[in-house]
């Protein structure tokens, strides 16, 4: 029995907790107004809001439904397109700016785009039109109605910038979501307490987000028993801990971006996440469940590699694995099958290390990178003394580039021709990239030689403003 709020009504679901939320709206609850798209969660439009109860009141985030599983709904607020109407011949604030800016064309995408807006509209951001095109990272229209969608934003951010902070409220008065919101948060404690405790099987495979299980495995997930992630009430937050910043397991990309003491490390984390997925993918997905992917173009693996993270597995004890001796070779893990990532941790940089991050694919959002790669650079006296260098898409694993790492140690930026002529003879020895649907092992040598050029490029910048 999974026990949550769908819109305002109180649902106990007899149901497999591997079904997909989006299949059990539609089928079971036969609210059909969010969409079946790609089921990749690409596209957008089965976008639904989850609400989450923390540090006393409810937070809500976007998700793609099509790659939820019904076992991570549990004491949550789920909201799809019909929860956000008072009446129904009422439309919302941001139904009405869409309909006002002729934002719907053949109408499949909207249903998506609209709960993105509303979730910007009850969230923290500031409310400004930048901050409104950013919620929709994650949803597409084929129509190629962008312009009117953009129109309808900008009517939505400046109606809630003059009134937002003005009325108590608002989010109610402006009809941005009905009255009943108010009461969620009360119905999730009751909720809660009569909740019984899931028994965790460790046997079974355990799930995250299942943003990637849920696009090649969906089918065989149905005939699969799993735990779940989103069951675990763990209140574990990012924290630091002497000079290490250590991180849970199921960290999600957006907790991770949005963490206070991980921004004040990396002052361009907004740019650097920007290119990973989109902003209902990376609500969902977990940073461990990118490490064990084990895909060589991981794009968060790629990072914490730069960052010399190690991890902590189930059966390990204390002993931590520097997380770039996970991978044995093509998506094969020096772990038990079944075995749990419990912890990530990294050493903080210091003040005078710098890192970045780049990547190269063939849209920002949502998207695969032909090659990622990330780079921290340790400076004394203006010399480069440790360099960490990690890439991907230019091998059968992710790569911490060990050689060429140790080759910069040494350099001053910025590199002359000659220099860099050595480099790349010595980057171009240790990468194995091949050709694929996402280009030639002549473009991936190309490219990784064009990244460590943007990390010097980038890194200097920094270094220069220190």
């Amino acid at each position: 029995m999974i026990n949550f709020i769908l819109n305002d009504e109180l649902i106990s679901a007899e149901c497999a907790p591997e079904e997909t939320v989006l299949d059990f709206i539609r089928y079971q609850k036969h609210l059909k107004g969010t969409k079946i798209g790609c089921r990749e969660g690409d596209c957008g439009a089965c976008t639904v809001m989850v609400g989450t109860k923390k540090s006393g009141k409810m937070e809500y985030s976007t998700a793609t439904s099509c790659l939820m599983p019904m076992g991570n709904v549990t004491n949550k607020h789920i909201v799809t397109i019909e929860g956000i109407s008072q009446k129904s011949q009422e439309l919302s604030l941001v139904q009405s700016c869409m309909a006002d800016n002729n934002g719907s064309q053949c109408g499949f995408c909207t249903p998506g785009f609209i709960m993105s807006l509303t979730c910007f509209a009850i969230s923290k951001e500031e409310k400004s039109l930048l901050n409104a095109v950013k919620s929709m990272d994650g949803n597409i229209c084929r129509c190629t109605g962008y312009k009117s969608i953009e129109r309808a934003a900008n009517q939505l951010s400046a109606s809630l910038s003059m009134n937002y902070n003005s009325k108590k409220n608002a989010i109610y008065s402006l009809n941005v979501v009905p009255s009943y919101f108010s009461s969620i948060f009360q119905r999730l404690e009751e909720l809660s307490q009569k909740a019984i405790t899931d028994h965790v099987d460790i046997n079974l495979p355990t799930i995250g987000g299942g943003t990637d299980l849920y696009v090649h495995e969906r089918h065989e997930l149905l005939e699969t028993k799993a735990n779940f992630k989103g069951l675990d009430n763990s209140t574990f937050e990012i924290m630091q801990e002497n000079d290490f910043i250590l991180l849970d397991g199921g960290t999600t990309v957006s907790q991770f971006l949005n963490n206070s003491i991980i921004r004040s490390i990396f002052p361009d984390l907004d740019k650097h996440i920007k290119l990973v997925s989109s902003t209902p993918i990376r609500n969902m997905a977990t940073l461990a469940g990118n490490f064990i992917n084990a895909s060589p173009i991981g794009d968060m693996t790629i990072f914490f590699i730069a960052l010399q993270a190690e991890i902590l597995l189930e059966n390990a004890g204390e002993n931590w694995m520097p997380l770039s001796e996970l991978y044995l070779g093509y998506k094969s893990l020096r772990k038990d099958k079944n075995e749990l990532l419990l912890s990530i941790r990294f050493r903080k940089p210091s003040a005078s290390s710098f890192f970045n991050f780049e990547k190269v694919s063939k849209r920002t959002h949502l998207d695969i990178a032909s090659v990622t790669s990330a780079c921290i650079l340790t400076f004394e006296n203006n010399k480069i003394v440790q360099a960490v260098l990690s890439m991907g898409g230019v091998g059968p694993i992710p790569m911490f580039l060990r050689n060429t790492s140790s080759f910069i140690n040494g350099f001053v930026l910025p590199l002359g021709d000659e220099q860099y002529k050595v480099l790349n003879d010595v980057l171009q020895d240790e990468i194995k990239p091949i050709s694929d649907i996402r280009g030639s092992e002549k473009y991936k040598r190309l490219l990784a030689f064009q990244l460590i050029k943007a990390h010097f490029i980038e890194i200097q910048k920094k270094y220069a403003q220190h």
